[in-house]
Formats: C-alpha cells, structure tokens, sequence
C-alpha cells in the first residue's frame, strides 16, 4: 500500500476545501472538543469532500462514528487505543494508523497490524502539550528497522524544509499542521509541501 508523502492534518473540514483541490491526496481530520452533532456534520463533509477530490481521508480517534459514516481510515493515539475496538474497525474494513513514542508503544501498536506507524514529535511542536521530549531524526531510522515494510510517518515541528531529513531517515510519509495553518498564505505552503515531496 502506498500512501502520498504529504500528510496534512487539520480540525475543521473548511480546510480540506482549500486543500483538496490544489491536490492534497492523503489528509486527516483531528476534531477536538466540539458538540456530537457538528462532529458529525464536520465527519459527513470531510467524508464527501475526500470523495470528490479522490483523496483519502484519515479520522482521528472517532472510530465508531469513522465506521457507522463509512470512512476508510482511522488514526489512534495510545490513549484512544485503551478504549477503542480494533477488531470492530478491522471487522468493517477500515485501515488503522497508530501513534507511537517509545519502543513500548511501538510493540503495543505492532501487536494491532496497524496499517502505518505514526512516530513524533520529531521536532518540538507548539500543537499540544506532550510528555514526549522530541523524538529526532536517528529515531526515524531506528523505526524504520524495527517496523519493515509498514509506511512510517513522521510527525512534529515539522516546516518544508525538514521533509527532506525525516525521507532521509526513512519516513514514508511527513505529516504537517501549524506550518500550514499558522502560515499568512497556507495555500502557498501546501503548494510548496507537494513540491517537495511528491
């Protein structure tokens, strides 16, 4: 399974209106702390807009509203892994992508036959508060080893400009938030994250 290099995440499907038809083919939504109907609502219009752009839409932690809305993917962290039914996502055909942040998390999510292994933060990120000092880059390499054939994604701090490191260490794929959502012209910068790395 190949997965485009370029993996942007983002809380609002009103992003994945600027995204998608400048080409973006592999996005997730990562919706926090909003009311159960416009999660839904929010799920129903990432689900479609990914659709019609022909791209694939990841769901963060949602699993069983990913399964009841006929998502294709979803991505859990360690935490959401506590609570979540794995067989069930398999069971109705999801792939599963997993968070991890140290070799003990990295063999609990192998243990799953998670359809790619997450690893951050690489670099120090502003997103949210994290026990996990960064990872670094040799981390990647490390991941690599340890995990095969599996995609590796690499995720935290990253800008354009430290893609090419993370692919050097043996990322499949760079996922990216604030340098696009905090840029002044996020839709230069997501033209700018194809460039390097498709």
């Amino acid at each position: 399974m190949t997965l485009d290099r370029f993996y942007p995440i983002f809380d609002s499907s009103d992003w994945l209106e600027r995204a998608l038809p400048r080409g973006v083919k592999l996005v997730q939504l990562r919706i926090k702390d909003v009311a159960a109907d416009v999660l839904r609502d929010e799920l129903v219009r990432g689900i479609a807009l990914a659709r019609e752009h022909g791209a694939t839409l990841v769901v963060n932690d949602h699993w069983q509203l990913a399964i009841e809305l006929g998502a294709e993917w979803v991505h859990l962290g360690q935490e959401d892994l506590d609570d979540a039914d794995v067989a069930a996502i398999k069971r109705a055909g999801l792939k599963l992508g997993l968070s991890t942040h140290d070799d003990d998390e990295l063999e609990r999510a192998l243990a799953q036959a998670p359809d790619y292994v997450a690893l951050g933060p690489i670099y120090p990120t502003i997103l949210k508060k994290m026990k996990w000092e960064q990872q670094g880059l040799e981390k990647l390499s490390h991941w690599r080893k340890r995990i095969g054939n599996l995609p590796l994604v690499a995720i935290g701090g990253f800008s354009v400009e430290r893609a090419a490191g993370a692919f050097e260490h043996g990322a499949d794929v760079v996922s990216a938030v604030t340098d696009i959502t905090l840029n002044a012209n996020p839709e230069a910068r997501i033209d700018a994250w194809m460039e390097a790395t498709r």
